[in-house]
């Protein structure tokens, strides 16, 4: 039997009510948010709040790396941030300022058990056990990144041929949000831009990881072949794999073209089912090819 959050709950109690199913990611997916939030959101908040200032340069350099333009991108915001961390401390310009990056050994603790959702609720509950001035910083931290996301990010509109993606899809296949961003700031986007009614459920990170997104709400519901998942990141492809699922890559970079190819072509294929085999594997080894493993100051 499959254990998951309580807030979970939706996905696991969905049925089906068409024969396909889609799962979306939303930030650097559906909607053109992630350079914005980790450029003007998380970065400026790691620099602040873990004394990074001297080394503000190469910081910035490591998160967006990170979180933008690796095989990591869109990974949950705690790993991202101990990666970080350990990218900055192996840095000798870093070393040369005698900046000693956080180990971390706290947060670490709290990725590693898996009884805690890795989200601030989550954070929260294992707080409340495991108290720790590491932790009250972490804690002040994602915070203040999540009052900065409310503060900077609106107004920023769904990639062209979302929407008529959305649209299209509506009445042919079961649709919900798949991301690992806080459920508000979701629930804001979507519905400030007027889409989340063609989504049966909006799941961030306070309802567990993608992986279990996709197995709540489609595992043993619908045909494999039937359930594809939309995504920019590794992360997504793998929870799709993990589902067997089949998987539509949103390129960095390349997200309008993306969706235009999505809606004119993609799609069909997926509905027709003629999408597995050699034309998803041509997506997604243009894909991979985008995101390097190596940070460039180290090629």
């Amino acid at each position: 039997m499959v254990t998951y959050p309580d807030a979970a709950r939706p996905l696991a109690e969905m049925q089906p009510s068409k024969s396909f199913f889609v799962g979306i990611d939303s930030d650097g997916c559906a909607f053109d948010t992630m350079e914005i939030k980790h450029k003007e959101c998380f970065t400026p908040n790691i620099i602040k709040y873990w004394d990074l200032q001297a080394v503000s340069k190469y910081a910035r350099e490591a998160a967006e790396f990170v979180n933008l333009y690796s095989k990591w991108r869109g990974i949950n915001r705690w790993p991202a941030l101990v990666m970080v961390f350990d990218l900055l401390r192996e840095r000798p310009e870093v070393q040369a300022r005698n900046v000693s990056p956080p180990q971390a050994d706290d947060i670490r603790v709290f990725i590693a058990d898996d009884d805690y959702p890795k989200s601030n609720d989550g954070l929260a509950a294992y707080m409340a056990k495991h108290p720790s001035q590491e932790l009250d910083r972490a804690w002040a931290w994602t915070n203040a990144v999540n009052a900065t996301v409310a503060d900077m990010v609106h107004g920023v509109p769904p990639f062209p041929y979302v929407r008529e993606s959305l649209q299209f899809l509506d009445d042919k296949a079961d649709m919900i949000v798949v991301s690992a961003t806080p459920v508000e700031a979701l629930t804001r986007e979507w519905q400030e831009h007027d889409i989340a009614p063609y989504v049966e459920v909006i799941a961030g990170q306070e309802l567990g990881k993608k992986q279990l997104h996709l197995e709540l709400a489609a595992g043993g519901k619908y045909d494999p072949s039937r359930v594809l998942m939309i995504g920019d990141a590794p992360g997504d492809m793998k929870a799709a794999k993990a589902n067997q699922a089949l998987f539509y890559p949103i390129n960095p970079g390349d997200e309008e073209t993306s969706w235009q190819r999505f809606y004119e072509e993609a799609v069909h294929r997926f509905l027709d089912e003629t999408y597995a085999g050699v034309y998803e594997t041509e997506l997604i080894e243009a894909f991979e090819a985008m995101l390097p493993e190596t940070p460039p100051w180290k090629r």
